[in-house]
């Protein structure tokens, strides 16, 4: 694996996807055909594990791979009908997992037991759960893979369950979950990484398979669809705007940014830049720092005058919107994959980026980095991206390329193989 000096930072990012991370793995025996029970409770969820749950798993029923596929779910499930490898369990529930499993609140154990029981009662050979915020317990001999995005809340615990208790029913889940899996699947090396330094689990037991853009995510040069996308935004028509999009939550470290952000502007040497802050305002049943964020803008003229809350805006806006900025900014603490960045990626815009956790292993050559917890260093790479339209070029060309490695197909691919590898018992 390729490696430069990122500008903007001394930080060594890679200029190529990890080829363990693109290789597909290989089934260790070829298998017959697999009933493969799905959790689907968490489809319905607008954050990046719900995207990953519908986008991955439209992926792998297009795929023709011979097995059958149990989805279960706690709400009514209309998009995937009709296909002839699917069946779709529908378990009654008292609130589904996507209104129950947030930061404040807790699932039912009488609704959890209703899902092990319809899983009980389907004819399974092994059992997937595309994350393990929607987990719940199945029968002991049901081989299992269990999908952990990130280790974030064990890295960063206070910065995602600000209550000790909803820390200790998360510990408790994920332990759970963890020991009945026999495979746990991430979604990105530095991922991996984290979930063996911060959970515990042995390297040799964590598989990846990487998550990708929705094909819609494609520049777009329409002037007018340009300006209606930053009109409903409330953005200025034609401002350059650094993009922001995601949870306005504490991890997400928009604090950090806005104080970045604010030196560059005082410096005199960023023009008339914006900063739009695209996300669910309430977090969507998980922590969020918005009062914060929106007081500290409102205390700031620097910041009141060019930073715009938009709140949550449609893809197809989002794509409009990202075609149309100066660079998109990601400035977590830490991220399982970062999937807003290659979104923008496959728009051709840049990143601002954190230089942790998956981030420069998916952002690679297409940005420039910072220390996401050294405000200066946010200040100088603002600065940079907007003094040096050279690099911000480049770094477009850059971002276009690398999203393209980037498919739910081949995420799909890589995860049928983690899947059949779990349950192959049979030489054909």
């Amino acid at each position: 694996m390729t490696s430069h000096w990122c500008p903007g930072t001394a930080t060594r990012c890679s200029g190529s996807i990890d080829k363990e991370a693109l290789a597909f793995p290989q089934s260790h025996k070829k298998v017959h055909r697999v009933n493969i029970g799905i959790d689907t409770t968490c489809w319905w969820n607008n954050r990046g594990f719900g995207r990953f749950t519908r986008e991955l798993l439209s992926a792998l029923f297009r795929l023709d791979s011979g097995h059958h596929f149990y989805l279960f779910v706690d709400q009514p499930l209309h998009e995937l009908s009709g296909l002839d490898n699917v069946s779709v369990v529908q378990v009654q529930s008292s609130r589904p997992t996507t209104q129950a499993a947030v930061a404040d609140s807790r699932r039912s154990l009488f609704d959890m037991y209703e899902l092990y029981k319809a899983v009980a009662a389907a004819p399974l050979d092994i059992m997937f759960f595309p994350a393990v915020y929607s987990w719940y317990p199945i029968p002991r001999g049901l081989v299992s893979m269990v999908t952990v995005h990130d280790a974030i809340a064990e890295h960063y615990p206070k910065l995602i369950f600000p209550r000790w208790k909803n820390r200790l029913f998360w510990a408790l889940k994920v332990k759970l979950a963890l020991w009945q899996s026999k495979r746990i699947l991430t979604v990105s090396q530095a991922a991996k990484q984290e979930i063996v330094e911060y959970m515990g689990v042995p390297e040799g037991n964590i598989d990846v398979a990487s998550a990708a853009p929705n094909p819609l995510f494609r520049q777009t040069q329409d002037s007018a669809r340009l300006l209606a996308a930053r009109q409903r935004a409330s953005l200025p028509g034609d401002a350059p705007v650094i993009v922001y999009v995601g949870g306005l939550a504490p991890h997400k470290n928009l604090d950090g940014f806005l104080d970045g952000f604010e030196k560059a502007v005082e410096s005199g040497r960023v023009g008339d830049v914006h900063l739009a802050l695209i996300g669910d305002f309430k977090g969507g049943g998980f922590l969020s720092n918005y009062d914060s964020l929106h007081d500290k803008v409102m205390a700031s003229a620097t910041l009141r005058a060019r930073v715009h809350f938009s709140g949550y805006v449609s893809d197809d806006d989002l794509v409009a919107l990202y075609s149309s900025a100066l660079a998109a900014a990601m400035p977590s603490f830490s991220e399982g994959f970062g999937l807003p960045a290659v979104e923008a990626m496959a728009c051709s815009a840049p990143v601002l980026s954190s230089d942790r956790g998956s981030l420069p292993e998916v952002v690679g050559d297409a940005g420039i980095y910072f220390d996401p917890f050294d405000t200066q260093t946010i200040c100088n790479a603002i600065i940079e991206m907007i003094e040096n339209p050279q690099l911000r070029a480049r770094l477009s060309t850059n971002a276009l390329a690398r999203s393209q490695q980037f498919t739910w197909e081949r995420a799909a691919r890589q995860t049928l193989a983690h899947l059949e590898n779990l349950y192959a018992p049979y030489d054909l």
